[in-house]
C-alpha cells in the first residue's frame, strides 16, 4: 500500500475511533443491564479497528500513529496570543513560519497533533519553542488565511488545520 492511500485509510480509522469513544461515553449513561450489553461490543469494535486495521497500516508507516500520552502535551489549550511570544534570539518569525509550512499537509490535522509533531521538530533543531507558542502561531497564520484552520484554535483537540488548497 502506498502512502496516500495508508494516510487516507489511518485518518477514516482515527474518525471511526472518535465515533466509537463518544459511543462509548454515551453508554456509560445507560442503566446497568444495557451498559453491560453494549460496552462489550463497543470495545469489540475499537480492538478490531485498532488491532486489525490501524496497527498493520502503522507497521508499514509508524509515523501515521498519532502521538503517544508520553508525547503529548501535559495542557490542551492555551490563552497566549502570538503577540505574547517571545521567541528565543536565535529563531525568527519566518524560520518558525518554515517550519511549520513544512509540516503541515493539505489533509486536516488536529492542532494537538500538530503541537506535538512541530515539537520534535524543534528538538532536531534545538530550538526551545513551546505548544502554546506554536498553537498561537498557527492561529495567526490561519488569521492570515496563509492556512486553513477551524475550530476554536485555543482548544487544541477541537480544532485542526491544513495548509491552503
Amino acid at each position: 500500500m502506498n502512502r496516500k492511500y495508508a494516510e487516507k485509510i489511518c485518518l477514516q480509522i482515527f474518525d471511526a475511533l472518535d465515533a466509537m469513544y463518544e459511543a462509548e461515553m454515551a453508554i456509560a449513561g445507560l442503566a446497568k443491564q444495557e451498559r453491560t450489553r453494549f460496552h462489550q461490543s463497543v470495545q469489540e469494535v475499537i480492538g478490531d479497528l485498532e488491532d486489525k486495521l490501524l496497527l498493520p497500516i502503522c507497521e508499514q508507516y509508524p509515523d501515521l500513529l498519532p502521538p503517544t500520552e508520553e508525547q503529548r502535551p501535559r495542557i490542551l489549550c492555551s490563552e497566549l496570543t502570538w503577540s505574547e511570544v517571545n521567541l528565543p534570539s536565535s529563531v525568527t518569525e519566518d524560520q518558525l513560519d518554515e517550519v511549520i509550512m513544512s509540516l503541515l499537509t493539505s489533509r486536516w490535522r488536529k492542532v494537538l497533533w500538530f503541537v506535538t509533531i512541530a515539537e520534535e521538530r524543534y528538538k532536531e533543531l534545538s530550538w526551545a519553542v513551546s505548544h502554546e507558542a506554536t498553537a498561537a502561531r498557527l492561529k495567526v497564520l490561519s488569521d492570515m488565511d496563509r492556512i486553513e484552520g477551524i475550530g476554536d484554535m485555543r482548544y487544541w483537540g477541537n480544532s485542526e488545520v491544513r495548509l491552503k488548497d
